[in-house]
């Protein structure tokens, strides 16, 4: 695993076309290769899968708004963070055991122990709530994960303010691409979801989302509990 990070990032700082393209790998390790970024996975698939009947375009724009809500959070507090003079994405444990209560509370929510206002099927609610509240979600990760995610970004972030002491905009895309790569598995995840729905012709009752749903929910609780272990 040690010579995979080295070899990517001796790739970042390498020429152009390999940089941007171990840019984004770098961007989708990120999610795949660490623990707390997969807990995105669960949290996508258990959200679009309480939607119901949807279109293949509605959970790609759903898993969309997701990964864009993590990825605007992880910009802003490394930015407030930075600018406080503390590592950066570190909150604070009280911010991180806020966040983790959040999670149990929407792994329960997935198993059906308690109530959330997330759109369902048959629900006369606006389809625009469920691009509010998958926004909103992302948001909520995305401060979970602050730490994790520069800690891991640590190597990357080195090479691309290396770079931009004499190319700004080429830094800026080699982040831009990190970016990208990082939402992609998300929005594959989420989209992937709603076409094997589509496939086993499972609505929003079947027994297949409903076992979909709860492991979803026992992941994000597990993924709530590691939160507050590595605190």
């Amino acid at each position: 695993m040690g010579s995979l990070f080295t070899t990517l990032t001796e790739a970042v700082a390498g020429a152009p076309p390999v940089a941007i393209s171990a840019a984004f790998a770098w961007g989708v390790l990120s999610v795949l290769l660490s623990p707390c970024h997969l807990a995105s996975i669960p949290l996508i698939i258990g959200f679009i899968g309480r939607q119901g009947t949807t279109t293949t375009r509605r959970a790609f724009v759903l898993a969309l708004l997701f990964a864009a809500g993590i990825l605007v959070t992880i910009g802003a507090v490394g930015g407030i963070t930075a600018g406080l003079g503390r590592m950066l994405g570190d909150l604070g444990a009280n911010v991180t055991y806020v966040v983790a209560v959040i999670f149990f509370i929407i792994g329960l929510h997935f198993l059906g122990v308690i109530p959330m206002p997330f759109p369902q099927s048959g629900n006369k609610v606006p389809a625009k709530r469920g691009a509010v509240a998958a926004f909103t979600l992302g948001i909520i990760f995305g401060i979970a994960v602050g730490p994790c995610t520069f800690a891991f970004m640590a190597p990357m972030l080195g090479v691309t303010l290396s770079v931009g002491a004499s190319n700004i905009p080429y830094a800026m895309l080699l982040l831009g691409i990190y970016g990208i790569g990082h939402a992609a598995v998300i929005v594959a995840a989420g989209t992937f979801t709603e076409m094997v729905q589509k496939y086993l012709h499972w609505s929003s009752s079947s027994r297949g989302v409903t076992i979909l749903r709860k492991v979803c929910g026992v992941l994000i609780i597990l993924a709530g509990i590691y939160l507050i272990w590595q605190t």
